[in-house]
Formats: structure tokens, C-alpha cells, sequence
């Protein structure tokens, strides 16, 4: 008998459109730079500034996402969202055709496309519980971090496998139809209406919502070791690449083969979260996550003493299954303890701690030449065992299931 619980017809219309919004990014963001080199000739640094460009949104618009997606319609929110990004897309096709599109043009329509990626992001978490009953809120989340592992591992192979095989412009077309159907699937779910809430200075409403995650007892230790996670994973990738090279003697083939199991862990996780959570207390889960990217970290740091691919590969593996187990049950957990009202709020401020990301790598770029990235391996290491050690003395590791939804309060006054 199958254990997967079925989830009503206006969440699916929601799964689809995430998976069809997750893939046209995905291949979007696989096909730019790849434009960006072969149509301009652009060089590393370029490059570079035109990642930057692509990435620059989280940081810039995730609070003020948030803030919208709490005052107003979020299925609307996102589909105007998807409709930026499908309009941004189209406008790339239309230059590439006209003969028009520059480097500089590239970026600022792609800064444009990331923007829809950014308010999707945060208003989807904040949607689903409107959408789904408490019980059913893991098997939903889980269903939402499945379609977005399947985009993560296809996309940037689909959008690179495009623009070598029939050019740059049907690579965008596709992101772009992908995101028009996301706006489609989007125009029919129907959302619950919100009560209304009194409207104050902008300011005073994140301070909420900051205060809120930064004062709760179970979202602060979370939001603290997601920030160091993303810390030790990109201290960790930002010298991988040259180190499998020059210590494990693998080629550019073997490098992605073990950078492929990354994305094999994180759709088996996927694939059994809603089981693992059904079997094993809540809290329990929650700390799975922290405490097997630690176990990961240790076995690369192993391949240090023992220079062997499959451990490296293993390493990626669990740096996959493990944490999508985090992402599923953390989102449900503030999904349950947070005010219908905040969710927006509360799901950008957990963005932001993607902010680590470029710490991560400034550290890991610093390390590796002064010292080596041998070194950045072990300091990884630490950092994925401090990470872990905040999670397992949280009172979240307490919880034996899933908390009870909590319903609005009275604003609090900042």
C-alpha cells in the first residue's frame, strides 16, 4: 500500500507550475553565460560580473518580496513574477534575433528574469499552507523540493545542451514557454482569501518579521545553522574543482561524475522524505540534515589522507540526501509556528541566508592561496561540525512531531 498522501488538485496546479518555473530558470541561467563566452567572447572577469548580475537579486529584493507577499494575493504575486521573467526571456530572444543583444543588455534582462525567480521563491513557501491541510504540509513541501531538485540537476544540462545544439535562441524560447505555462497553471489555483491587516511603514513590517524569526526559539537556531551551512558548503565548492583535479587526478568528465552525486542525494531525499518523516520524530529529522552534512564534510577531508574519487563522491551524496531532508522539514516547521500574516516575511529573512554563499567562497578563495585547498577541506570540516552542534542543542531536536499551525495575533508593534 502506497504511504504517499494524495494532495488536493489546486496544490498540484502549484507543483507543476513550481517545476515548470524551476526549470526555466535552471535553463536560463545555464545558457547566459554560455552565450556570454561563445556569442561576445567575454573572458573570466565578465563572466564573473554577469554571475554577479544573476545573483544580486536575492540579496537586493528578498525582504521586499517578503513584504509584498504579505500584503497582497501571493498566487498573483507569482504569477506576475513568472510574467517577468517570461517577458525578460522573450525580450533576449527578440535582441538575438534582431542581432541587438550585448553583454551589458544580457545582464540586465537576466537581472530582470532572476527577479521573478526571487519573489516566486519566497511567496511559494508562504502559499502552500493556504493550500494544504497541517498533515499534509511534508508531503507537500516535499513534493515542492522534488520538482526543484529535478530542475537543478536537468536544467543547466538541458540549457547547455540547447545552446550547442541549435544556438541561443531556442534555449531562452523554451525557458520563456516554461515560465508561460508556470503563468497558466498559476491563473488556476485558487487561493483562500487573508483578513486584512492594518498597513504601517514599511520598515516597521520587516522589523516584525525579523524580530519574530530572531526571537523564536526554534527558527533562530535554524536560520544560525542554515547560515553556517551555506558558509562550510561554498568554503567547500569554491576549491573543489582544482583540488579533485590536482589531488584526486580526476578529469573534467570524472569532476562532473562526482559533482553529479550531489543531485542523485537530493532527489532520493526527496523521493523518501515523506516516509522518513512519518517514521522518525520530527525533531529527529530536523537534525539529519546538519549532522550528515557534517558526516560529508569529514569523509572529503578523508580523501586528503586516502586521494579516492568515490569518497569524494560519496561526500556529495550525502551533501544531497541529507540536507533536502532539512529543507523539507524546516520549511515545515516555519510553515506551522509562524502567523499566516508573517509567512512572507519570515521566508525572505530565511533567504538571506543564502547571503553566506559569497562569505563561503571569499573565505575558501583567501584560504586556498595563502595556504592550500587542503587546508579549506578541514576548515570546512569545522565549520559543517559548528553548524551541526547548533542544530543538536536547539530545542527543535526536542520535537517529537510536527508542531500545530498557529493562527494570526495581534501585530506587534516595532
Amino acid at each position: 500500500m502506497s504511504t504517499t498522501p494524495s494532495l488536493p488538485d489546486t496544490f498540484n496546479r502549484l507543483a507543476w507550475s513550481n517545476l515548470a518555473a524551476q526549470s526555466a530558470e535552471q535553463i536560463a541561467l545555464a545558457a547566459a553565460p554560455i552565450v556570454a563566452v561563445l556569442t561576445f567572447g567575454v573572458a573570466e572577469g565578465q563572466t564573473g560580473l554577469l554571475q554577479t548580475a544573476l545573483t544580486l537579486p536575492f540579496v537586493l529584493f528578498a525582504i521586499p518580496a517578503g513584504l509584498l507577499a504579505d500584503r497582497i494575493s501571493r498566487r498573483s504575486l507569482m504569477a506576475g513574477a513568472e510574467a517577468l521573467r517570461a517577458g525578460a526571456l522573450a525580450a533576449i530572444v527578440l535582441l538575438l534575433a534582431l542581432g541587438a543583444l550585448n553583454l551589458p543588455l544580457l545582464a540586465l534582462l537576466g537581472f530582470a528574469a532572476v527577479c521573478g525567480t526571487v519573489v516566486y521563491s519566497v511567496a511559494a513557501p508562504a502559499l502552500v499552507p493556504s493550500l494544504v491541510s497541517s498533515d499534509l504540509l511534508p508531503a507537500a513541501n516535499a513534493r515542492i523540493e522534488l520538482a526543484r531538485t529535478i530542475a537543478f540537476a536537468s536544467g543547466p544540462a538541458l540549457g547547455g545542451a540547447l545552446v550547442g545544439w541549435w544556438g541561443a535562441s531556442p534555449a531562452f524560447s523554451f525557458a520563456a514557454a516554461l515560465s508561460a505555462i508556470a503563468v497558466v497553471l498559476l491563473s488556476g489555483i485558487y487561493e483562500p482569501p487573508r483578513a486584512p491587516t492594518p498597513r504601517r511603514h514599511p520598515l516597521q513590517e520587516i522589523r516584525e518579521g525579523a524580530a519574530f524569526v530572531f526571537h523564536h526559539k526554534l527558527l533562530r537556531p535554524v536560520f544560525i545553522t542554515q547560515f553556517i551551512f551555506n558558509t562550510g558548503w561554498f568554503l567547500q565548492i569554491a576549491v573543489f574543482v582544482p583540488y579533485a583535479v590536482r589531488h584526486l587526478d580526476l578529469t573534467a568528465a570524472g569532476v562532473g561524475t562526482v559533482l553529479t552525486m550531489y543531485g542523485v542525494g537530493m532527489v532520493i531525499g526527496a523521493l523518501f522524505a515523506t516516509r522518513v518523516m512519518t517514521r522518525i520524530a520530527f525533531g529527529t529529522v530536523v537534525g539529519l540534515g546538519p549532522v550528515t552534512g557534517f558526516v560529508a564534510s569529514v569523509v572529503m577531508a578523508l580523501t586528503v589522507l586516502i586521494p579516492s574519487p568515490w569518497l569524494a563522491g560519496l561526500s556529495f551524496f550525502l551533501l544531497g540526501v541529507g540536507p533536502i531532508l532539512w529543507v523539507i522539514s524546516t520549511t515545515t516547521l516555519r510553515q506551522s509556528v509562524t502567523p499566516p500574516r508573517l509567512l512572507g516575511r519570515v521566508s525572505a529573512i530565511n533567504i538571506m541566508s543564502y547571503g553566506a554563499r559569497p562569505l563561503g567562497s571569499a573565505v575558501g578563495a583567501t584560504v586556498g592561496g595563502f595556504w592550500s585547498a587542503e587546508a579549506c577541506l578541514y576548515l570546512a570540516a569545522a565549520v559543517f561540525g559548528a553548524q551541526a552542534l547548533v542544530i543538536l542543542l536547539s530545542p527543535a531536536m526536542a520535537l517529537d512531531r510536527q508542531p500545530e499551525m498557529v493562527e494570526d495575533a495581534v501585530p506587534v508593534r516595532c
